[in-house]
């Protein structure tokens, strides 16, 4: 999970939203992610799992099963604050042929009442959709 050539010079934390003091909650993150993520702002600290608050969440999805079964639990959690919804880029030599791509991770999104506001590309192998509760309409 190296950053390759032609990828921003903007620090990974900063491009994900991790803001000083956050608790960033990690579902199904791969191992060596937290190197990956590099220096975290301030009193920011993450945490493994879907429990407890969290301010952001970044949810690592490896198969459209897995998308499919955890969207509706992980679309409650975004009314705590956003949700990074992140896939295997199909160029990725470990992703999966039944792994989700952007479509797929967006239409589930939206199908549970979640609004995406931003794309990251992680780095090779993942890339993320950001999503927040849609607001109710108002008159």
């Amino acid at each position: 999970m190296n950053r390759p050539a032609g990828y921003s010079g903007t620090p990974l934390a900063k491009k994900l939203g991790i803001k000083p003091g956050m608790t960033v909650g990690l579902i199904g993150a791969p191992q060596e992610f937290p190197e990956v993520l590099g220096e975290l702002p301030d009193g920011a600290r993450l945490s493994a799992g879907a429990g407890g608050h969290a301010g952001l969440r970044i949810w690592f999805v490896r198969r459209e099963v897995e998308l499919a079964a955890g969207i509706a639990r992980v679309a409650r959690l975004a009314s705590e604050g956003p949700v990074w919804i992140a896939w295997r880029k199909k160029t990725a030599r470990s992703a999966p042929a039944s792994g989700p791509d952007e479509n797929a991770v967006r239409n589930a999104g939206l199908e549970a009442g979640l609004v995406d506001y931003k794309v990251c590309a992680i780095d090779e192998t993942w890339s993320g959709l950001l999503f927040a509760r849609r607001r109710a309409p108002t008159d």
